[in-house]
């Protein structure tokens, strides 16, 4: 806990904060007071329709959300930042080619954003002494964009993630701290009357400007949920078998990203891959490789149930009828179901 010094100038410290940041690679530093505001009201009528699907955690951890004090005890305000993630300028868009969204193809944020805030945290130890923090990248019940958007690193988008003029290709990552630090200025929302991301779309998961139906979102989908993917939307998943970027890929102020950092650069060629090529991986080469990457989280299962459901979506080759077939031996019925329904679609 920081005993509040009269002798300390917060608002210079707030720079330092700002420079120390930027030297380890953030590409944005922001301040907010600890609290999320209308933005709680959102979130409790986001929930109450249901649209957070299975993930009930969500549910649970509501009012950890919206009471950051009951996360971090003492928490005044909130350090928010923003690290480049955009690999490289290549779109998969060849059938046979797995579709892996770009933040996934390298090291795991989680780790990378939390390492670096807690040597900000030290530097700022280093300055005033001892103080009450926690580190956070998306990690705990935290309302990111929000705090991102309150501390002027950007605004909400109508696909409810972060856009700044600077592009969404960026991870945030958050300090919960004691240090009575004055809050920057939210900035100025710039989508206008654009569309662009609710259109492109592929389930309509975007069901209003600034509303997401997560139980429609192929992220969701192929990710957080863990049984069968509802038939009607597995045509709609295309290639796509780790997330969907489809509404950064339109969204016209990515035109001005910044290439990201360079532990995200695609590993094991995860931006090049074929479907058949990671259709063949066992459950250790799967382990193993994708060891300190977000993806590896999902397990073997759901990675071979998407993977199914991509080889049903592209051509109906001998290679991925054979694949389809070698997976149809899986011992999860899960797997064995995609590859049924796969077969099926391509008339096998």
């Amino acid at each position: 806990m920081h005993d509040q010094d009269s002798t300390v100038d917060y608002a210079a410290l707030k720079e330092k904060i700002r420079e120390a940041g930027q030297q380890l690679g953030f590409a944005a530093i922001g301040v907010a007071k600890a609290d999320p505001g209308m933005a709680v009201a959102g979130l409790r009528a986001w929930l109450a329709e249901g649209c957070h699907g299975a993930m009930d955690y969500m549910a649970r951890h509501a009012e950890l959300r919206a009471q950051p004090e009951r996360l971090q005890p003492g928490t005044l305000t909130v350090v928010s930042a923003a690290l480049d993630y955009l690999p490289h300028a290549n779109i998969v868009d060849q059938p046979e080619q797995a579709a892996i969204s770009r933040y996934a193809q390298g090291r795991d944020y989680h780790k990378v954003i939390r390492s670096r805030l807690q040597k900000l945290a030290d530097q700022v130890t280093a300055l005033i002494g001892p103080f009450g923090y926690r580190v956070f990248s998306d990690s705990a019940p935290v309302m990111e964009v929000e705090f991102a958007r309150q501390a002027g690193l950007g605004w909400r988008g109508k696909h409810t993630l972060l856009l700044s003029q600077q592009g969404s290709w960026r991870f945030l990552g958050e300090i919960y701290t004691d240090l009575p630090l004055p809050p920057d200025s939210p900035t100025e929302a710039h989508c206008g009357t654009c569309t662009a991301c609710i259109d492109a779309c592929p389930t309509s998961a975007i069901i209003a400007p600034y509303q997401v139906d997560a139980r429609r979102c192929i992220s969701y989908l192929t990710i957080e949920l863990d049984g069968p993917i509802p038939e009607a939307f597995r045509p709609l998943m295309g290639n796509r078998i780790y997330g969907c970027d489809d509404c950064q890929l339109c969204c016209p102020w990515n035109r001005f990203a910044r290439i990201g950092d360079r532990e995200f650069s695609p590993r094991h060629g995860l931006d090049s891959a074929s479907l058949i090529q990671l259709s063949r991986w066992t459950e250790q080469q799967f382990n193993d490789r994708l060891a300190g990457n977000p993806i590896r989280r999902i397990g073997h299962q759901r990675w071979l149930r998407n993977i199914a459901v991509a080889l049903g979506n592209g051509p109906a080759t001998p290679d991925a009828v054979a694949a389809l077939r070698d997976l149809g031996n899986h011992e999860s019925a899960l797997v064995q179901e995609h590859v049924d329904w796969a077969l099926r679609r391509l008339g096998c």
